[in-house]
Parts: structure tokens; C-alpha cells; sequence
């Protein structure tokens, strides 16, 4: 399937958020029909090629997808962070310093624009990866995401990206209602077994509908820059991604 994209610039309440837009391209196969929308989540580097391709992935198997500026107030439009050391510092100390309310109102943001969409069929997922992947599990408490899969969720055993007493997502993972996917790296140390066996727990005490899946990769399996990547991985992920989104939001 043909994509084609665009950028829109949001108002949220914390200033204007820059958001590309990935979806199928108008053509006589595309005319007339609707797409379910899917949020996703970048890394603390926000949109890099990486991302990007990973948006045209999705957008190619039939979905709107909304790439965010995750870090908008803390940055100019448009800036990308380099996956070196001082890209990794910045990254790092932006997520310390957004809290989780305003990554709420960010999603909050983009679902209202998703529904302006004269091409949005009614259903919305979400999606990410490291940071992403826990701000998409974040999203997934919103009662209109249909379906999420996180990508070695950073943060939500550890609380780092900080929020409100009371507020954090462990003590929120019963609102959600939707399918979740949660996805991990066995030998990644940003979240040990431990802290995996954390969220683990807490999604069984909470009864929440997910899945769970952990291969033989390191963080950023994903990421097809580096040499972390794995190919294998990346095709695995891509497939059980695309497998419940089709089912849950078509």
C-alpha cells in the first residue's frame, strides 16, 4: 500500500506540539475507505529516521499513524536528538522534567485530531518504543485506545518520568481497557527481570487483557540503526504488532 505524509501542528495545553502524519495514499484502490488511527511513541531522540521508518511501516499496513514531538515544550519544532552521548544526556533530561499529565494532554490532543480526520474509521491504538513504549502503556489508560503495544517500556517499573502522587502508571494500569502488548528484551538492562516481573504482577492483579513477550534481544532490538539492531527481532515484533491492531481495530 502507497503512503503519503504530512506534519500538523497541535495545540495542547502545554504549547504547540508538532505531530507527522503517515497514512495511505489517496488513491482509486484508497477512495472511500476509512483507516483506524495508531499513536506512536518515539524514543527520548524523538522523530529520527528509525521512527520515521517505523511509521511508514505501520502506515503502509492500512493505518493513520500520529508520530509526536514527545518533548515539544522542552525543544524548537523540529528538533531531532542524535543517538550519541550528548543526544542520550538531553533526552534524558527531558524525560525528568515532563511530567505524565502533560503526555496526557498531548493524547488527549492527538485523539481530538485523529477524530477530525475525514479518513479515520472510529478506532485508535497506540504505540512505542523505550520511552515510547512506556508513554503508549500511559496512553492505554485513555478510555478510547482500542489497543497498545509497548516496545521495552522504559520507566514504569522505575517511576522516572514523574507525575503526580497518586497518578504514576502502575497505579493507574486498571484503567485500562483495551488489548495490551507488551513486548521486552531479555538481556536488556534498562529493564531487568525484576523490574519486568513488576509490571508483570501488577497487570495480573489488575486483570488487565494483555500479552507478553520476551525474546532473546537487548534494548532498542527494534531499531534498525546501531548495533543493537536485529533483524530477525524486528520482523518478529512488526508481525505481532500488525497481527493485533488489524484484529482490534478493524
Amino acid at each position: 500500500m502507497l503512503i503519503q505524509n504530512h506534519h500538523v501542528d497541535l495545540n495542547t495545553p502545554t504549547g504547540v506540539m508538532r505531530c507527522y502524519v503517515y497514512r495511505p495514499k489517496d488513491t482509486e484502490e484508497t477512495q472511500g475507505k476509512k483507516f483506524p488511527a495508531i499513536i506512536l511513541y518515539s524514543e527520548i531522540f524523538q522523530q529520527t529516521s528509525p521512527i520515521r521508518r517505523s511509521a511508514q511501516i505501520m502506515a503502509g499496513h492500512g493505518f493513520i499513524v500520529l508520530v509526536p514531538e514527545v518533548f515539544h515544550e522542552l525543544n524548537p519544532i523540529g528538533t531531532v536528538l542524535g543517538y550519541d552521548d550528548a543526544g542520550r544526556d538531553k533526552g534524558n533530561a527531558d524525560k525528568v522534567a515532563k511530567y505524565l499529565e502533560a503526555h496526557d494532554s498531548d493524547t488527549q490532543s492527538m485523539i481530538d485530531h485523529i477524530k477530525s480526520l475525514n479518513v479515520f474509521s472510529g478506532k485508535i491504538g497506540a504505540m512505542g518504543f523505550c520511552l515510547g513504549g512506556g508513554l503508549a502503556y500511559r496512553a492505554a489508560i485513555h478510555p478510547e485506545i482500542s489497543a497498545t503495544s509497548c516496545f521495552y517500556a522504559t520507566d514504569i517499573h522505575s517511576g522516572l518520568t514523574p507525575s503526580k502522587p497518586g497518578n504514576e502508571s502502575l497505579t493507574r494500569t486498571g484503567d485500562i481497557k483495551g488489548e495490551l502488548q507488551m513486548i521486552w528484551g531479555k538481556q536488556d538492562p534498562h529493564i531487568p527481570a525484576e523490574g519486568r516481573a513488576k509490571v508483570y504482577q501488577n497487570l495480573v492483579e489488575k486483570k488487565v487483557n494483555f500479552t507478553w513477550h520476551e525474546v532473546n534481544g537487548v534494548h532498542a532490538f527494534m531499531r534498525d540503526e546501531g548495533d543493537r539492531y536485529d533483524a530477525e527481532l524486528q520482523l518478529l515484533g512488526y508481525q505481532m504488532a500488525i497481527g493485533m491492531f488489524r484484529r482490534c481495530l478493524y
